[in-house]
């Protein structure tokens, strides 16, 4: 390879041709991810201000929104919901956090693994349990009393099962690391339990609080899936900007919705930012790592404590994935496979689910492929410091864009007549590169850290002995980082399954896709058959990081063996 690019690329070998493909590239890459998302994003701001006719309205649209009641209530039906499951889901994903991190309760593990299954789910899923279990035909209608789980409180069942296992995550990050030598200064002053949780743990683990809160909220404000389903007459945002956008073609009054759940989530990502730069490391150079000790008192309240939290989670889980092979709920409970005839219903039928598996399988490759070669030249590389900045600060931004405004905005942008790009509109490369965008902030960050994590001498010495970065990319740093990368594939795969709010809006019906295609099934009545393509959504996703997970211990203990496994 080395003799094959001095022959033929005689100019890379000097510092300048170097210099010269590494800005290539941080440019090529700051171009992709400015069209993929700045320009959509711009649509929307534009769209907002124009009239129906494409004539300049200015603020027009605004005053219009904000005068109208039913986008006003649905406004404070959004905020309401958004805080309501923020304060149930964060102190109990902080008490589940806790029990797996603090304690030795046994089977922490399997805990854990139940508590992150929502993950593989879309968000239609607990709706469509919650609609099994205490629908108009509800095997548990009985226990609500004469009420209905077609309103606000359903949506905040459905909304605190979908945002539970991205709450634990932080904390549970949070709190895995601590110092051992506080506990033990605090226990020898004679410090009881009570006092070393409210002195020690809770203030350590404040930033992952915070950054739980204000995720919670931003997961809940703009989602799509259980409003949808369980909704009611309880309108949100989320919604209203479909019915806006779909339903009555409203474009500037979508795009100002668009922008109503933009500005809440690039809030929460200021805040989220100004807190990070107070937070101080938990561990120094000097900490011992804190390792619960045995307390059977402790260990076995933790285990109840898991316990009874778990069980409506798998509950959830189970009774959509079980009704899908239930004939006729709850009256014939007998199993069928014919819910799985997608042919029979609307939705697009099979092909709606393998069109979801082609999007995901391109998405993690190109993704992460993408993802990688941004993270390395904002890492790795000297050259094009301008454009190496400004790729950074894309790569932030969609952390801050709901999938929702995404979505709208590649409508606005890749749906115009004008637009040489037209024809991608409604196909999977459009939906591919929406996904990758929606998704692109984790990935960055999760490439970046590895890479980080890899001293500098590679480079020099690959510098000094006149060695082409991508000999050394490719030789060093992509095989150092093949576990980071194997995640980052897994990640967007799943992602890619489950994710709804974005592709809602460009799913064309030649090109459905297997969460779409919920919707459209639950719209039809067709509720057996929704929850028969949400569980193949659940499966597929459970194989795909089953098999990522073999692959990465395969590859890592073949070609990495100082590792530890």
């Amino acid at each position: 390879m080395l003799s094959l690019a001095r022959r033929w690329l005689p100019a890379a070998l000097s510092v300048d041709g170097e210099r010269l493909a590494g800005a290539a590239l941080a440019w090529a890459l700051l171009g992709l991810l400015a069209l993929a998302l700045g320009l959509p994003l711009l649509f929307i701001l534009g769209k907002s201000v124009l009239t129906m006719d494409g004539d300049f309205a200015g603020l027009g649209n605004f005053t219009e929104v904000l005068a109208s009641p039913g986008l006003m209530r649905a406004a404070g039906n959004s905020l309401l919901l958004a805080l309501t499951v923020s304060a149930l889901v964060v102190p109990s994903a902080f008490a589940f956090a806790w029990a797996l991190c603090r304690s030795r309760a046994p089977g922490r593990g399997m805990f854990r693994q139940i508590a992150l299954l929502p993950l593989l789910a879309p968000s239609l899923l607990p709706a469509i349990s919650l609609v099994y279990l205490f629908g108009n035909q509800g095997l548990l209608k009985g226990w609500l009393g004469g009420g209905s789980i077609y309103g606000f409180w359903g949506m905040v069942v459905g909304e605190a099962f979908y945002a539970f296992p991205y709450a634990l995550m932080l904390l549970s990050t949070a709190l895995s690391v601590a110092d051992a030598r506080l506990y033990e200064a605090a226990r020898a002053m004679g410090a009881g339990a009570w006092r070393r949780f409210a002195t020690i743990t809770l203030p350590g683990a404040r930033y992952g609080l915070a950054s739980s809160a204000l995720l919670v909220f931003t997961l809940v404000l703009t989602d799509f899936g259980v409003p949808k389903v369980v909704g009611g007459d309880c309108n949100v945002l989320a919604v209203e900007a479909f019915k806006q956008v779909v339903g009555q073609q409203n474009f500037p009054r979508g795009a100002v919705v668009g922008l109503m759940l933009l500005l809440p989530a690039v809030l929460s990502c200021f805040i989220e930012r100004a807190m990070s730069r107070r937070q101080r490391a938990a561990l120094s150079a000097r900490s011992t790592p804190f390792s619960p000790s045995r307390a059977p008192a402790r260990d076995a309240a933790a285990l109840v404590m898991l316990a009874i939290m778990a069980m409506p989670l798998l509950a959830l889980m189970g009774v959509g994935v079980g009704a899908s092979f239930i004939k006729y709920w709850p009256y014939d409970l007998s199993l069928t496979l014919a819910h799985y005839r997608f042919d029979q219903v609307d939705g697009g039928g099979w092909e709606a689910y393998f069109n979801s598996l082609e999007m995901a399988a391109a998405t993690a490759l190109i993704g992460a492929t993408l993802a990688f070669l941004g993270a390395y030249c904002c890492e790795k590389l000297p050259a094009a410091p301008l454009a190496r900045g400004a790729l950074r600060l894309l790569a932030m931004l969609p952390m801050a864009v709901p999938g929702l405004v995404l979505g709208l905005g590649y409508v606005f942008f890749f749906n115009h007549p004008d637009n040489l790009l037209n024809g991608l509109y409604g196909g999977l490369a459009l939906m591919t590169a929406c996904t990758v965008v929606h998704f692109y902030t984790t990935a960055h960050l999760t490439i970046a850290t590895a890479l980080k994590q890899m001293d500098g001498e590679f480079e020099a010495v690959a510098a000094a002995l006149k060695v082409p970065f991508w000999i050394t990319l490719r030789r060093v740093t992509l095989p150092v980082c093949l576990p980071a990368l194997l995640d980052v594939a897994r990640f967007l795969f799943v992602s890619a399954m489950t994710t709804l709010s974005a592709l809602v809006f460009i799913a064309g019906p030649e090109r459905s896709l297997a969460a779409v295609a919920i919707v459209t099934m639950d719209d039809a009545g067709d509720t057996a058959a929704a929850a028969a393509m949400a569980t193949l959504i659940v499966l597929s996703s459970a194989l795909a990081s089953l098999a990522a997970s073999l692959l990465s211990r395969r590859l890592v203990g073949r070609g990495q063996p100082w590792r530890p496994r």
